[in-house]
């Protein structure tokens, strides 16, 4: 669109060069008025479709929210979410397959878990060995 533009604009401005050095000097001034004119009509469109076009929806951030008490929540993936006392961890957290999409996730409720992408492993009971 913009490769477009400038070649418009080139064009007529060549053109306007073109009829300055064929044409008398009063048609050149008139072919540059009416030029100029159809310009700043032009201008002052865009410039009024700009004020007053409703604006972009800004890119809405993952929301992530844990209500319950010891409750745990992620927009994105989670590795290992621990909830429980006394556990005891020897092993790798199993990681998520993908990545995945970010989002929304809410997890309600005492020690809960929630992830818009994959869990990989979600420990929330006490004394727990992973």
């Amino acid at each position: 669109m913009v490769w477009l533009l400038v070649v418009v604009l080139s064009l007529a401005a060549l053109g306007l060069g073109i009829v300055a050095a064929v044409a008398d000097l009063d048609t050149s001034a008139q072919f540059a008025t009416v030029a100029g004119s159809i310009g700043g009509l032009a201008a002052a469109a865009v410039s009024g479709y700009a004020l007053l076009r409703p604006p972009a929806a800004p890119g809405v951030a993952p929301a992530a929210t844990a209500a319950g008490t010891r409750s745990v929540a992620a927009g994105g993936s989670i590795g290992r979410a621990v909830t429980g006392d006394r556990s005891r961890l020897t092993a790798s957290p199993v990681m998520p397959q993908a990545a995945g999409t970010p989002g929304s996730a809410q997890a309600g409720g005492e020690r809960g878990i929630a992830a818009a992408g994959e869990v990989g492993e979600a420990i929330t009971g006490d004394d727990a060995h992973a």
